[in-house]
């Protein structure tokens, strides 16, 4: 299993662990954090064992942002990560779910502050849980910075657009309790306990039918921004084949003899 200093990968079942692992900086975002994060996506995806994925932070902390040192010019230390960033411009992106989304369901387990970068990235996860004494926010404005990892587009389609703009335009914290009533997380949980419980959410995913699971994501992506009547055209596309599959008649099948599935992806 991969990994770097900066980013831990490990298996709890079906589902496959990535903690941002910089405690002593409050897991801001280095070179080694975003190659073992864009790795922990491939490595999910390809590996069909692995049904969904938790990402969550180290030390009490999800995620600060970006290191601002080494967007000065300092630290990103690891000529093998530059390299790897050479060889692909657009890894940070992909890292950072900009320009990729795992087939897989994510679910961030959030703790302490998640900001800038942090709530960024959040922004590309699918399900949502922190604990009470979490922070978020975008605080790019107040630094003279662009958000620009996503949160311009992203965040007005995922909570109202007065919401995204108080958030996006004074760059103020947001605590775990406003962030769910906007919308922007789902799960208030006790502090410490975040991980438990994106580890039930993940439990009762890897219960259901992995290629139903992955039909069903990426319909809802593919679809939001179309019209309803294009949209569920490509729903019907894109969910009649799961009924062909060896997986929806075992599903009928333990349904009717009262016992639990076993899915093979076929």
């Amino acid at each position: 299993m991969g990994g770097t200093e900066h980013l831990t990968m490990q298996r709890e079942g079906a589902t496959l662990v990535l903690t941002l692992n910089r405690p002593d900086a409050r897991n801001a975002l280095s070179l080694a954090m975003l190659v073992g994060l864009y790795d922990g996506w491939l490595e999910a995806d390809a590996d069909d064992t692995v049904r969904s994925i938790v990402l969550t932070g180290a030390g009490g902390a999800f995620c600060a942002g970006m290191d601002l040192k080494a967007l000065a010019g300092d630290g990103m230390q690891g000529q093998q990560y530059r390299e790897r960033l050479k060889a692909d411009p657009d890894l940070h992106w992909k890292a950072m779910l900009r320009h990729h989304r795992p087939r897989k369901p994510v679910i961030a387990a959030v703790e302490g502050h998640c900001v800038a970068g942090g709530t960024e990235i959040l922004q590309g996860t699918d399900i949502r849980v922190a604990g009470e004494s979490a922070t978020f926010g975008l605080f790019e404005v107040r630094r003279g910075l662009f958000p620009i990892g996503g949160s311009t587009v992203r965040l007005q389609r995922q909570i109202p657009r007065t919401h995204a703009l108080e958030m996006l335009l004074t760059g103020r914290p947001y605590s775990a309790q406003e962030a769910a009533r906007i919308g922007l997380i789902g799960h208030v949980v006790p502090d410490g306990s975040a991980l438990d419980r994106a580890l039930e959410i993940a439990d009762r995913v890897n219960a259901c039918g992995p290629l139903a699971v992955e039909a069903v994501k990426a319909s809802v992506y593919e679809t939001a921004e179309m019209t309803e009547t294009d949209g569920l055209a490509a729903e019907l596309t894109r969910g009649r084949p799961v009924f062909d599959t060896a997986d929806a008649k075992e599903g009928a099948r333990a349904f009717a003899e009262k016992r639990p599935p076993v899915y093979k992806r076929a």
